[in-house]
C-alpha cells in the first residue's frame, strides 16, 4: 500500500464506528439579500453577527482580521452560525441530532430572530442556491485565512490555459447548498456511497434550485458547473458525482488517491498551489506555492499536509465517521428539510434501495453513466420520455424513503410532503 493511501485511510477511517447510532448532521447555507435589489450591505450582516450572541446565548468562536465575529457557537446544542466564504452568505451547521424535528425547532427560532433583525435594514435570508444579486455584490472572501486561500486558489483558473474552465472563480461567494451527514459503519459506508451515487439523476430533478443568469448554461444546477469546471475539478476524482461504483475499500481509496491537495500550512501561514494528486504529492521534490499576499515561495511536501486534505465528491466520506451528501442546492424555505428526510429514509432502507437500483427500469433506458445522467436530468427542458422516466424513478425512491422514515418511527414523513406534491402523489 502506498504511503499516500495509508495516510488517507488513517484520516478517513479513524472515527468510523462498527455499530454507530444514527445521528443526523444538517448544514444549510443561504444568501443574505438586500430586498431593494441592490448589493448586500456588509455592515448590516456584520452587525447581525455582533447582535446574535447576546440574544441567542451563543459564544463567539472566530473573528475576522478586523475583530468582527464570523463564527458563533451554542455550547449546549453545538450549533454553529457562520459566514460561508463571503459576508453575503450565512450557514447554519447544526450539532448532531436524533431527529429532524429537533433541528427544525432550533432553525425556526434562529430564523425568526435573524429575519426580524435583517428586516430592520430591508435585508433577508432567501431560499436560493445562487445569490439573486450575485452580479451586484463584491463577492470577496471573509477576511480570514481559510476563505482568502480558497478564493485565491480558485482565482488561479485565470492563469490556466485549459480553456474549458468557467470565468467565475468568485463563485464560492455566491453558491449555496444544503448538506446532510449521516453516521455509517465500516461495513456500510461503501454501500452507502455506491447506492447514492446511482440516484443523482433523481436528486437533480427533485432539488435543482441554482439556475444562473450570468451564462448560457442549459442547467437548473449551475453549482455542478461551478465546481466541476473550476480549479476544484481539474482532476475529475476531486469533485462531483463519482465516475464509477467501488468494488471494495482499496478501490475507493485508489480513487481518493487521485483527488487533489492544493493547500498547506507552515508556521501558522497558509499557502496554496496548483493542485497535485494525493498519489503524487509526497514524491514531489518541491512545490511552488503562494502566500495570501500573492508572494511565491518554495515549500516541501510533508505527511502532515494530508491532515487538511478534503475532496468535494457529492457522496463524501468525512473524518467524523459519516457520509456527507453534498449535491443538493439550498432549497426554498418551505421545503428546507425535504432533502435531509429523503436521504435519511433511503439510508435506513439501504437493503431495499440497493435491491431496487439493481433492476430499476430507468437504467435500462438511460444507461449507468451516473455523472452524465445528473447533467442530463438537470436540463431546463426535458423531453417527454425523459420527464416520464425521471418522475417514475423519483416516485419509487420517494416511496422507499417514506417507508424508511416510517420504520424509524419518528414522524419525519411529513418533510417529504412537498416532494410528493411535486410528483403528483
Amino acid at each position: 500500500m502506498s504511503r499516500s493511501v495509508e495516510l488517507l485511510k488513517k484520516r478517513y477511517l479513524k472515527n468510523i464506528k462498527e455499530n454507530p447510532n444514527l445521528f443526523i448532521g444538517i448544514e444549510l447555507e443561504y444568501p443574505i439579500v438586500n430586498l431593494e435589489g441592490k448589493a448586500t450591505d456588509g455592515e448590516v450582516v456584520k452587525d447581525l453577527f455582533r447582535y446574535l450572541p447576546s440574544i441567542l446565548g451563543f459564544t463567539i468562536e472566530k473573528v475576522d482580521d478586523f475583530g468582527n465575529p464570523i463564527q458563533l457557537l451554542d455550547p449546549v446544542s453545538q450549533d454553529t452560525i457562520l459566514f460561508e466564504v463571503a459576508y453575503t452568505t450565512i450557514e447554519f451547521a447544526f450539532g448532531k441530532a436524533e431527529s429532524i424535528q429537533e433541528v427544525e425547532e432550533r432553525f425556526d427560532f434562529y430564523m425568526a430572530t435573524i429575519q426580524n433583525k435583517l428586516g430592520e435594514a430591508n435585508h433577508a435570508i432567501v431560499g436560493c442556491g445562487i445569490h439573486p444579486n450575485w452580479d451586484k455584490n463584491e463577492n470577496c472572501p471573509v477576511a480570514y485565512p481559510r476563505y482568502q486561500m480558497l478564493m485565491d486558489y480558485l482565482n488561479l483558473s485565470r492563469n490556466v490555459t485549459k480553456s474549458d474552465l468557467h470565468h467565475f472563480p468568485e463563485y464560492g461567494a455566491f453558491i449555496c447548498g444544503s448538506q446532510v451527514q449521516l453516521d455509517v459503519s465500516r461495513s456500510s459506508y461503501l454501500r452507502v456511497i455506491n447506492a447514492f451515487t446511482q440516484i443523482e439523476a433523481a436528486k437533480a430533478y427533485l432539488f435543482a434550485n441554482s439556475e444562473f443568469s450570468g451564462a448560457d448554461w442549459d442547467t437548473k444546477i449551475s453549482r455542478d458547473i461551478f465546481w466541476e469546471e473550476s480549479m476544484h475539478g481539474i482532476y475529475p476524482e476531486n469533485v462531483g458525482v463519482n465516475t464509477r461504483l467501488f468494488k471494495d475499500e482499496d478501490d475507493f481509496f485508489d480513487y481518493l488517491n487521485h483527488s487533489a491537495i492544493f493547500t498547506a500550512e507552515r508556521d501558522g501561514q497558509t499557502y496554496y498551489f496548483y493542485p497535485i494528486q494525493a498519489r503524487d504529492y509526497l514524491a514531489t521534490p518541491e512545490i511552488q506555492a503562494f502566500t495570501l499576499n500573492g508572494d511565491e515561495v518554495l515549500i516541501h511536501p510533508q505527511e502532515e499536509d494530508f491532515q487538511t486534505h478534503r475532496s468535494y465528491q457529492y457522496q463524501d466520506l468525512t473524518t467524523r465517521g459519516t457520509v456527507e451528501f453534498r449535491s443538493v442546492c439550498t432549497q426554498p424555505l418551505d421545503r428546507t428539510f425535504a432533502s435531509a428526510a429523503f436521504h435519511l429514509g433511503l439510508l435506513v432502507h439501504l437493503d431495499k434501495l440497493e435491491a431496487y437500483l439493481r433492476t430499476a427500469p430507468f437504467f435500462t433506458t438511460f444507461g449507468r453513466d451516473y455523472k452524465s445522467l445528473r447533467r442530463q436530468f438537470s436540463k431546463k427542458m426535458l423531453t417527454v420520455e425523459e420527464e416520464t422516466a425521471i418522475v417514475e424513478f423519483s416516485k419509487e425512491l420517494l416511496f422507499l424513503a417514506e417507508e424508511g422514515l416510517e420504520k424509524r418511527g419518528k414522524q419525519e414523513m411529513t418533510y417529504l410532503q412537498p416532494l410528493k406534491e411535486e410528483l403528483g402523489l
